[in-house]
């Protein structure tokens, strides 16, 4: 019984990128492996016959030859069914792996015994041979493979849970691979990443390697997968078509009986926008409201008491009942501001807002706080640009001590790396501008520390928020301005960076957006 079994169904390949990919099976540096080739009745006998010459010369070899077509689902069901290793290894017909790939995974799963998928790192290889198209990738991140299907290749499943699973299925031709990763990740014990690029991804033409939209049946069949997704596990919402050809959007439901306190720490400053006056938080308020229909709000805004009493005669008008003015006459402190706010609000869930916002997607509130239904999710944060629609927050990077937002600046429109800029996902941290959290998770991780009263305090409060073993998602459709001006340049204490140092280690790369800077 071989520790793996490779699995390709083959379907008509050029014939000398079919034996390079016999050949760096083959050549794999773990030896305890299987390959099951499974041609399903390609037109051209010569693929038949290298399949047998294959098995001829190399014992690990066991060719499957199908009567008829049945396109990749049945072809795949075969080799399933006749692979009698511990895990199968998904690889495709023109596809390369890296010569100790499967000794890598192999070392991946004696290190952590109860992995029962592994994915790798992955790159694209051209007809010349050229490498390019590095995809590193993050943790184990369930949201992320809801938007898309990112774990791809190379794929190692357990063969007990894939076959418990019922193997692929019908109807999700182009997508049966996401539909499966799903379904066995939804049972998997541990899901592992190697962080290496193992499997090098074959670009032909017509294959969606080369291009996202050469199979477009495919994205619909993906939506259907993470639709099914939802109903198994409990997850009131629907799937849509993302905005990014290949992606996903899940709609959430809000329960309307969730109540919601959104905080608001304000001095009721002003300033010029599109080159007009605004009271910051006045106009952070009217946003919120106008883009909300959930029934059960409160807005509580901390003011410094030397705020303005017209700003705070305003904010009586829009709000009227559901407002909370919380007066604070201390020395600056945002993390004891919003700690006050959070003493004197009532909801089940709160959300932490600046007040230079604008409020820019419809529904944002229902949309934001949906999330926080699933006890393993801790907080969840939204998509902020600048006044000149660049962007300005798609979560948080660590890595070797350095602590940013993702993406700083990059132009409107732009997917991102791998389109993370256009994706739900977990992320390492949040920003305090706008952050929603469960009362009892902020209770328990005691809120933001005051000991970092100005810096920093968001990305302490995101790393305890994760420290409880909870994700922290961001979500790209939750739109709003943060005017922060991108010409500031923060001042930074020596002693605020050494004090988050003594609490918290911040080294090597990510763990959410490996290798973006």
């Amino acid at each position: 019984m071989p520790f793996f079994s490779v699995i390709t169904p083959v379907y008509e390949p050029p014939i000398d990128v079919l034996r390079e990919m016999i050949d760096s099976v083959l050549a794999q540096t773990e030896p305890d492996l299987e390959l099951v080739l499974v041609d399903d009745r390609s037109p051209s006998d010569e693929v038949r016959d290298v399949l047998r010459a294959a098995a001829a010369r190399d014992s690990r070899v066991k060719v499957v030859e199908r009567a008829e077509n049945g396109r990749i689902v049945a072809a795949s069901n075969d080799a399933i069914a006749a692979a009698t290793g511990d895990f199968l290894a998904l690889v495709d017909h023109d596809d390369l792996l890296v010569p100790d790939a499967l000794e890598a995974v192999r070392a991946a799963i004696e290190a952590d015994p109860d992995a029962d998928y592994v994915y790798t790192d992955e790159d694209k290889v051209d007809s010349a041979g050229v490498y390019y198209d590095e995809f590193r990738k993050p943790q184990w991140s369930p949201e992320r493979l809801r938007s898309h299907m990112y774990t791809g290749h190379l794929s190692v499943m357990r063969a007990s849970l894939v076959r418990e699973v019922g193997g692929f299925r019908d109807g999700f031709d182009g997508s049966q691979d996401h539909d499966l990763a799903l379904r066995v990740s939804e049972r998997a014990r541990h899901v592992v990443h190697v962080p290496r690029v193992l499997y090098h991804w074959r670009v032909v033409p017509g294959s969606t390697a080369g291009a996202a939209d050469a199979k477009p049946y495919t994205w619909d069949a993906g939506r259907r997968a993470v639709a099914d997704h939802l109903r198994r596990v409990g997850i009131d919402g629907e799937a849509e078509l993302g905005a990014w050809q290949g992606t996903y959007r899940v709609r959430r439901r809000l329960d309307p009986t969730t109540s919601v306190s959104i905080v608001i720490p304000t001095r009721g400053g002003r300033g010029l926008v599109w080159g007009k006056d605004r009271v910051f938080v006045v106009e952070a308020v009217r946003s919120v409201l106008a883009r909300t229909r959930h029934p059960r709000l409160e807005v509580v805004v901390v003011h410094d008491t030397s705020t303005p009493p017209e700003v705070l005669a305003q904010l009586r008008e829009l709000a009227g009942s559901r407002l909370l003015l919380v007066p604070f006459d201390e020395e600056f402190s945002f993390s004891r501001k919003c700690n006050l706010g959070f003493l004197h609000s009532s909801g089940d869930v709160v959300v932490m807002l600046n007040d230079d916002i604008e409020v820019r997607s419809d529904g944002f509130l229902e949309a934001l706080v949906a999330p926080l239904a699933e006890e393993d999710v801790a907080a969840v944060g939204a998509h902020l640009t600048f006044e000149d629609g660049t962007l300005q927050h798609a979560g948080h990077v660590y890595y070797d001590g350095h602590l940013r937002h993702v993406g700083l600046g990059s132009p409107p429109q732009d997917p991102g790396p791998f389109a993370a800029f256009v994706v739900a996902r977990e992320v390492s941290g949040l920003t305090a501008a706008c952050v929603a959290v469960r009362r009892e998770v902020y209770e328990e991780v005691g809120g933001f520390c005051e000991t970092l009263p100005v810096n920093f305090n968001d990305v302490d409060f995101s790393l305890k928020l994760r420290h409880t073993g909870r994700r922290v998602l961001w979500l790209p459709d939750v739109e709003l301005y943060h005017f922060e001006s991108r010409t500031r340049e923060p001042v930074v204490r020596e002693w605020e960076y050494t004090r988050l140092r003594q609490r918290w280690t911040v080294e090597g790369d990510d763990v959410y957006l490996p290798g973006v800077r």
